[in-house]
């Protein structure tokens, strides 16, 4: 077929539709960038708590229990931790805390194996003990390795990776389903 032979409006048609094709393909290209660079994460995406940048790196200190043995990170077990050190002499918000991480921990159902609660310092009285509690000295180095840690709000909460990496502080006054859904998501990943 003779290329002169087509009709002009045609071929203003096919041009057209080359040009939007482009602008539809480069459009959410160039979206999906400004959207990216200006911070944008879906609410699926989100953490609930922050997202400690660079995290603490806690892998060489060895807590000890109460009971005087080493706590071990032991990266092979791929246990996360939720970690707590209250301030001395914390009395009923920390029996409130206890008893809402143990709520927590219940909820991760067939997952409980796979978190453990460090309580750094005194335990409250009368609050519940779940399996999964562990009991930190109250002078253990590993408390220096939380940052943030004196916070005048109250106490914050962090999560340490199976490595022994703090990667994630939660600010005093924080929503318990939040810390649930991101560790939750966390284990996930193992």
């Amino acid at each position: 077929m003779d290329p002169k032979s087509f009709d002009p409006a045609q071929r203003r048609r096919g041009r057209w539709m080359l040009v939007g094709l482009f602008a539809l393909f480069f459009g959410t290209v160039f979206g999906a960038g400004v959207l990216r660079f200006a911070g944008w994460q879906p609410a699926a995406h989100k953490n609930h708590g922050v997202m400690l940048q660079p995290p603490a790196d806690a892998r060489a200190i060895v807590p000890q229990l109460e009971d005087g043995s080493p706590y071990a990170w032991n990266p092979g077990e791929r246990t996360w931790r939720i970690v707590v050190a209250p301030p001395a002499g914390c009395a009923t918000p920390c029996l409130k805390m206890a008893q809402d991480l143990d709520k927590v921990w219940q909820l991760f159902g067939h997952n409980a194996d796979k978190v453990e609660i460090l309580w750094i310092g005194p335990y409250p009285d009368g609050a519940p003990r779940p399996a999964s509690l562990r009991l930190v000295r109250a002078d253990s180095p590993l408390r220096a390795a939380l940052p943030q840690l004196d916070d005048p709000a109250g106490m914050p909460v962090y999560v340490v990776d199976p490595h022994g990496f703090v990667i994630l502080r939660y600010a005093p006054g924080f929503d318990l389903g939040g810390l649930r859904t991101d560790v939750s998501k966390l284990l996930k990943l193992i």
